[in-house]
């Protein structure tokens, strides 16, 4: 199968995709933090260098997108059809070291939860809510009233604005 982009607008479009400050872990921070909770954000001295850590629980929280980390049964967790044989070698490269990255640090002592960016597309505070009693039940209750999903889309645009300006939707 043919590429339907020019070699240029896909280096383009892949050169977009952000590893860091997604739009699904915007959510789940601010959701985090608005329910009391503090965080630190990729600390390079841990394997894998989680999406968010939170010291005091000693818990590592990774936003997995279903596509590049291949979320099971999810519509999103796709393979192109062009250079399949490609993908599917990133893929489970992908998958490989997830999991390494996991079991080191389990065995460090940390707590480890992968939220899926459908999970928490579809259900933001669900997602957050199931995390924070897995962290903590006794200091889970909402000081609060949590906002509802557009309200999230919007801080997490509004933020992802002002932190990439005009740059992430235009083509330079």
């Amino acid at each position: 199968m043919v590429d339907r982009l020019t070699p240029e607008r896909r280096s383009w479009n892949m050169s977009r995709i952000r590893s860091k400050d997604t739009k699904p872990e915007i959510i789940v921070r601010s959701l985090l933090h608005r329910m009391g909770f503090r965080f630190r954000i990729n600390p390079k001295k841990l394997p894998g260098r989680p999406d968010i850590v939170l010291p005091k629980y000693r818990a590592a929280v990774f936003v997995h997108g279903c596509f590049w980390h291949r979320h099971e049964g999810c519509r999103f967790a796709y393979t192109p059809k062009s250079r399949s044989e490609f993908w599917q070698a990133k893929f489970e490269a992908n998958k490989r070291r997830d999991k390494d990255a996991r079991e080191r640090l389990r065995e460090m002592g940390w707590r480890v939860v992968v939220l899926w960016e459908c999970d928490i597309n579809a259900d933001p505070v669900a997602a957050v809510q199931k995390l924070a009693v897995l962290l903590s039940p006794q200091d889970s209750a909402y000081q609060y009233p949590m906002p509802g999903r557009r309200e999230l889309l919007k801080v997490a645009e509004d933020r992802l604005q002002r932190k990439f300006g005009g740059q992430r939707d235009k083509q330079t």
